[in-house]
């Protein structure tokens, strides 16, 4: 004889078991939107069957059913997908970053433009040649230092700009040091948790999902690598252990995170970034940027003096002390002399001013700086105080009252407009670590901007490439454990139905045994 309430545990179990599938669809529909959930499923199976129930053994075949129960929630999750989201996604944090830091430095050079500093510089030559024509000219001298100072100017503020980035870099390391603490303890806390629930025979899945968020972004800033065990996420990058279970096994600080990317152990991430852009590529720009500067105020140069120049009293050249009288010092032939750069030249020359002034260089270090370099470079104080200094012829006469300037000469400001197409040495020390060995100005400058270019389109490309893998990665991974409404709004009608049928099944058994309760046994009465 069967049971007579048999089919009542088969109706209830299968209404316990569909509510819980209707309640984990409610919750992906509710998380739908929500940054890296996924999708849960309720894993359902079959109660244990038994022995049909009667006073001796059955001789029917088979068992009976006893009806369905579920087990676990399990999140739809697929490992390899991870593993390649975060693989891509440090390369990707490092190349960002590198095209970030051009970006800022594009716009720091303005190349081409009419306000960058090639328009400066033309403005500059061109602003001497004007003055070869009216040397004594007031005005004209006005246009010169009010040019130099503008040169001087665009150098000090693209020196600041690049020094100020490379300020934000460093600070952006260290932001990047305290980030990477806090997603190490915040993973080895949910390492604990997740251990604790699911000990307890609970499934810690939105834990976990919240465990993988953290662990991604994690893996955009360091080339980490992860395994997990029992006890949880185990990180490392390199031979350093970070997290082991609950426990955080080092901590960052900005002198360590600088030691291990000198050893080579950081590779890549938002980290090898700002590293590779503070001290490469922005290192490199100044660098570039300063031999550009020292070369024009003093880097050798060869320029032909003409016939008939008159060379200050104690100058040297070529080994020849030049003294005595303006005929002693004029030269009878034109001669190939080296200069240390514009500075040198204008030393070469006269001003306006009596007695006679010369040696004076157009440019000068800023008070508080020890070398001359695109932040320190400015216009020499006597220039800027009298335009009357500024050199601009390279003859004198004596007519028994004293040297003086030969009024209208401007030999000097056409030596000094030609010193833009006067080849120097950039690299007198043979350190390689200019663009350029020897060249003009324009063509250093044309170079760095060249450079520029071909790093920027080369980041840009990086960044853009490893952007379409990780949007890839994260694609296929959405369509492993994204919510579908479509799929969720099918699922819950299926649910619904089966949740339907079970509760009628449960009313069929009712009405049944209400018949044999309240109704069998009235035969006599």
């Amino acid at each position: 004889m069967g049971s007579t309430f048999f089919g009542l545990e088969i109706a209830k179990s299968s209404i316990f078991t569909q509510q819980a599938a209707l309640n984990t669809t409610g919750h992906n529909i509710a998380n739908a939107n929500t940054k890296g959930f996924s999708r849960q499923q309720v894993n359902m199976v079959t109660n244990r069957p038994m022995e049909a129930i009667t006073m001796v053994r059955s001789g029917q075949p088979g068992q009976m059913g006893t009806g369905v129960q579920f087990d676990h929630i399990k999140r739809i999750r697929e490992q390899f997908l991870d593993d390649q989201f975060r693989n891509e996604n440090k390369f990707f944090g490092e190349w960002n970053v590198r095209k970030d830091t051009l970006d800022k430095i594009e716009t720091v050079i303005n190349e081409p433009s009419d306000n960058g500093l090639s328009s400066v510089m033309e403005n500059f030559w061109n602003g001497w040649q004007e003055l070869s024509k009216e040397p004594d000219n007031l005005t004209a001298r006005e246009v010169v230092r009010e040019r130099s100072l503008s040169l001087a100017e665009s150098f000090n503020y693209t020196g600041k700009q690049l020094n100020d980035l490379t300020s934000d870099l460093t600070n952006g390391l260290g932001v990047k040091v305290t980030e990477i603490n806090t997603f190490t303890s915040q993973i080895a806390s949910l390492n604990s948790e997740i251990y604790r629930l699911e000990g307890l025979g609970n499934d810690a899945n939105d834990l976990r999902d919240q465990r993988d968020i953290i662990m991604d972004d994690l893996s955009k800033d360091l080339n980490v690598t992860v395994k997990e065990d029992q006890s949880g996420f185990n990180i490392k990058i390199g031979n350093l252990d970070l997290v082991k279970g609950s426990e955080v096994s080092a901590k960052f600080t900005m002198d360590s995170l600088t030691q291990m990317y000198k050893n080579g152990e950081i590779s890549s991430g938002e980290v090898k970034g700002l590293f590779y852009s503070r001290d490469n590529i922005v290192e490199n720009y100044r660098t570039q940027l300063n031999a550009m500067v020292n070369t024009l105020a003093n880097g050798e140069a060869n320029v032909t003096l003409r016939s008939g120049t008159v060379i200050p009293e104690g100058t040297v050249l070529n080994g020849v002390t030049y003294k005595g009288t303006v005929t002693e010092r004029t030269l009878a032939n034109p001669l190939v002399v080296k200069v240390n750069g514009l500075n040198g030249l204008h030393e070469l020359g006269f001003g306006l001013k009596q007695p006679l002034v010369s040696g004076i260089p157009l440019f000068e270090t800023k008070p508080g700086f020890t070398e001359l370099t695109a932040t320190s470079i400015q216009v020499n104080s006597l220039i800027v105080d009298d335009v009357r200094n500024i050199s601009s012829s390279s003859r004198t006469i004596d007519d028994g009252t004293g040297e003086k300037v030969i009024q209208g000469n401007g030999d000097l400001s056409i030596l000094m407009s030609n010193m833009r197409s006067i080849s120097f040495n950039f690299d007198p020390e043979n350190s390689r670590k200019s663009i350029l060995s020897d060249g003009t100005i324009e063509e250093f400058y044309r170079s760095v901007v060249g450079q520029f270019g071909v790093q920027s389109q080369e980041a840009t490309r990086q960044a853009d490439n490893q952007n379409v893998l990780v949007q890839q990665v994260d694609n296929r991974r959405s369509s492993v454990s994204g919510v579908s409404l479509d799929e969720e709004m099918a699922n819950m009608i299926k649910y619904q139905h089966a949740y339907e049928a079970a509760a009628r099944t449960l009313n069929a058994f009712d009405q049944m045994l209400d018949k044999v309760i309240n109704n069998m046994g009235m035969v006599g009465r």
